[in-house]
């Protein structure tokens, strides 16, 4: 790992745009229909149980990433192994949010351009940061989060003043029942975004007051939660469920609805500029998590060695990954969220939890 130190802020700032990423333009939590923003709630609430897992493991190596305990808990070769896994599901996790940045664009403002193109100048502008080093990338959190923070306001404020929001589009609530909200969180809004979180083990040794972690973490997490849980009650006041299901991206639909005075409309290019500000984030954590995995199990003495090789690596898998956007969503509800989050977001932490804590139960009996 780079001799580097983040703050507590800039590792918050990183965290919740990271959260946001593509669940802020998506139709999160849309199973549950009208209850969509309190199925986000209990995903989020999910999300904070799984925390633990991780927290706990993180306090008993806190200057180590995840792959570097990996190894002390499992040993030397299963632990490498499974250390390989987690680096691997990182540059997958990257191709993914990678190929929504590109596919949305498309569909929004850049109807013209090859997919391959886009895909280029992200990965070498993520790279560009991420060769000068984590703390660059956590400076420019903090600046952006105030940006996201300006576009969110100014989004909102026209939206309310268009007089565009109908609250009946919510009512009446629980009409179907607890059943579809409890399926809808469980598994699916639990692990995107909440459980996704489990990147920044790989990224908390960095923290220049460790103590605090849990405070961050935990903030971050319910902090987005809150917020994603508004924008789902935001899109369906706006469009109504039916629009809303058949939409894409529904924010841009909805941000598309302002009208001030005949004058001001077309605002969507403060969804694709928030949705850059995300996405930007989300590949760049996940793609740095892969490149300082693979520095660590192989003993690249600099990160930057790798750097580039490896976005090259992030580009093909983007453009592979799918042959075209539905097919990719499909792949991410029915494939990536039960074959890929439940073993490395639950199974896998969780034994990893039981093991270190049973051998610090044979420790303390020793002494």
């Amino acid at each position: 790992m780079e001799k580097a130190k983040i703050s507590v802020i800039q590792l918050f700032a990183m965290m919740f745009l990271f959260e946001l990423g593509s669940a802020v333009v998506v139709s999160l939590g849309i199973g549950a229909k009208k209850d969509a923003w309190l199925a986000i709630l209990f995903g989020m609430c999910g999300g904070v149980a799984l925390f633990f897992i991780y927290y706990f493991l993180f306090r008993q190596y806190p200057n180590l990433p995840f792959t570097g305990y990996a190894r002390k808990i499992f040993g030397k070769y299963l632990g490498w192994s499974i250390g390989l896994l987690y680096t691997v599901y990182f540059l997958y996790a990257a191709a993914r949010n990678l190929r929504d940045f590109g596919d949305l664009l498309l569909s929004s403002t850049m109807i013209e351009t090859p997919l391959l193109a886009i895909h280029i100048l992200f990965v070498l502008t993520i790279c560009y940061v991420l060769y000068l080093g984590i703390e660059v990338v956590g400076r420019t959190a903090e600046v952006m989060i105030v940006i996201l923070i300006f576009l969110g306001v100014t989004a909102n404020l026209s939206v309310y003043l268009s007089g565009e929001v109908d609250l009946r589009n919510l009512q009446p609530f629980l009409e179907n029942g607890w059943k579809p909200i409890i399926t809808t969180a469980f598994p699916l809004t639990t692990y995107f975004p909440f459980s996704e979180m489990f990147v920044f083990t790989m990224l908390l040794p960095y923290l220049n007051r460790p103590e605090l972690a849990k405070k961050v973490w935990l903030s971050a997490l319910i902090v987005s939660g809150l917020f994603l849980s508004y924008t789902a009650c935001l899109n369906i006041a706006v469009l109504g469920v039916e629009e809303l299901e058949r939409s894409i991206f529904p924010l841009l639909s909805t941000i598309g609805k302002i009208n001030l005075f005949e004058f001001i409309q077309r605002l969507d290019a403060i969804v694709v500029f928030t949705f850059l500000i995300t996405m930007f984030f989300k590949i760049a954590i996940y793609f740095y998590a892969a490149v300082i995995g693979m520095a660590d199990l192989f003993k690249v003495k600099k990160h930057q060695h790798i750097l580039f090789p490896i976005g090259l690596i992030l580009i093909f898998l983007s453009i592979m990954i799918a042959s075209d956007f539905s097919e990719h969503i499909e792949e991410g509800q029915k494939i990536t969220s039960y074959f890929i989050h439940i073993p490395f977001h639950i199974i896998i932490p969780l034994f990893m939890l039981v093991v270190a804590m049973t051998r610090n139960h044979f420790k303390k009996k020793a002494n």
